[in-house]
């Protein structure tokens, strides 16, 4: 039985990927989840925001009248400091596990991420997920300018390193399928299908804006499982499903649609590190009963670009004959 497989590049003993979270913020963590079976680990994200806040929390304190030259190094510290520890936890992450290992930034800009991008790559990451996201809530600003500060970033940063990129997206695009390919066109490597964004909610009792779930549940596979089975057999490029993947089950159906790998993180929080093993468990039993030697023998057999239905990949509104409901 043959689980290995090739994210961008990278070879990796099976196709699970532990998502960048709290689960993989020290070496500690990562070497635990790396025994527990792993493929690959994303180390949790370096926020931009993050560090921005923090050099501006040293700023206060050394008062808005100081010398320019002084604000500058302070804000160059800062930012530094942030990086440096990163830096140094993926040089002793190196050290300890043998799988590899893919560094994540939180980008809102290109600025003082593109030379930070080739310190990962000098301190031994094996690949770079970058992690964008934009609010747009301005009625001005139009698709194309948003998907123009995508297309800078990535440009900018595969310029500048020679490991391979993926970058973690979210659902709300025109069209998914020509942004996808416009940044492959720009170097990307790999696509992760979706980013799980902060969820808002409200509480009526107290009249308050608070924190919606933080984990995912079984349920969300559909949109992952929808897009890399239209995308898979279209965009040259290595899909890797994240959000609503708990079990076996959940990863075989994106293997099916064509994805490389699937990256698991709520449902290790939820059922701890040994939940590796038992998806692995399951998507080996689940082979040998349907004689697949290999996951590249079973790999995108129900992708959009494979099935002799594809009419079903492209329906977007329910038809009362399906639902049964008048």
């Amino acid at each position: 039985m043959n689980i290995t497989t090739t994210y961008m590049g990278l070879k990796l003993k099976n196709p699970i990927i532990v998502a960048s979270s709290g689960l993989s913020k020290s070496v500690d963590g990562i070497s635990k989840l790396a025994d527990a079976g792993a493929g690959a680990i994303v180390i949790k994200s370096l926020f931009e925001e993050q560090v921005l806040a923090e050099t501006q929390e040293i700023e206060k304190h050394i008062g808005l009248d100081s010398h320019t030259e002084a604000l500058d190094y302070i804000r160059n510290y800062g930012s530094q400091n942030s990086a440096l520890e990163y830096l140094n936890l993926i040089k002793e992450a190196k050290k300890a596990v043998s799988i590899p290992i893919i560094a994540s930034l939180n980008c809102i800009s290109s600025k003082g991420w593109i030379d930070y991008a080739k310190k990962l790559e000098n301190n031994g990451a094996d690949g770079l997920e970058l992690n964008i996201a934009f609010i747009t809530n301005d009625p001005k600003s139009d698709s194309k300018e948003i998907e123009s500060k995508y297309y800078d970033i990535v440009e900018q940063i595969t310029q500048q390193v020679s490991i391979p990129i993926s970058i973690k997206l979210g659902p709300y695009f025109s069209s998914l399928a020509h942004f996808t390919q416009g940044l492959k066109q720009r170097g990307v490597q790999g696509i992760v299908l979706f980013n799980r964004f902060y969820r808002m909610d409200f509480d009526i009792n107290k009249i308050d804006l608070v924190s919606g779930s933080r984990f995912s549940s079984p349920r969300e596979i559909s949109l992952p499982l929808h897009w890399i089975s239209l995308l898979s057999s279209k965009i040259e490029c290595d899909f890797s499903a994240s959000t609503g993947i708990h079990d076996g089950e959940g990863a075989i159906k994106l293997l099916l649609a064509g994805a490389k790998t699937v990256q698991l993180c709520s449902t290790l929080y939820k059922n701890k590190f040994t939940r590796i093993g038992e998806i692995l468990k399951d998507i080996e039993e689940w082979m040998n009963k349907q004689n697949f030697e290999s996951l590249d023998s079973f790999r995108g057999k129900l992708s959009r670009g494979k099935s002799d239905q594809s009419e079903k990949f492209d329906r977007l509104q329910y038809i009362k004959a399906i639902v049964g409901i008048e």
